[in-house]
């Protein structure tokens, strides 16, 4: 069964890259999501295998997203996206469970090769 990912990014142009990527490569999208808030809600409705969440996001930010998720769900994968010169909160984000990183703007082998270390 092809895993599932949630999206979740502010932009929608980066929301609709990522998809592309992904499905294009087997894999189910479960959801997209506009901001942390959503996301942590789209998260429990969609229990899905992935998720790709940007750092910076209106409403509340991608390592509270995280840690809310996290903090519920301990086994949750997370990938967090960040721009260029975010240093602090990538190290933040993976003390706080993230399983991995993806700088933007994206190489398409580069999300593809996080997403199987990540879930297979």
């Amino acid at each position: 069964m092809a895993k599932s990912i949630l999206i979740c990014d502010d932009a929608a142009f980066m929301r609709m890259m990522i998809k592309d990527i992904l499905s294009k490569n087997g894999y189910t999208i479960a959801g997209e999501a506009e901001n942390g808030a959503k996301a942590v809600e789209k998260y429990f409705e969609t229990k899905p295998d992935l998720v790709m969440m940007d750092i910076t996001m209106p409403e509340m930010d991608g390592i509270q997203a995280l840690k809310k998720i996290k903090s519920t769900d301990a086994g949750a994968n997370i990938i967090m996206c960040s721009a260029m010169g975010q240093q602090a909160m990538v190290i933040e984000s993976i003390q706080a469970g993230a399983k991995d990183f993806i700088v933007k703007p994206f190489q398409a082998e580069r999300v593809l090769e996080a997403v199987k270390k990540a879930v297979g």
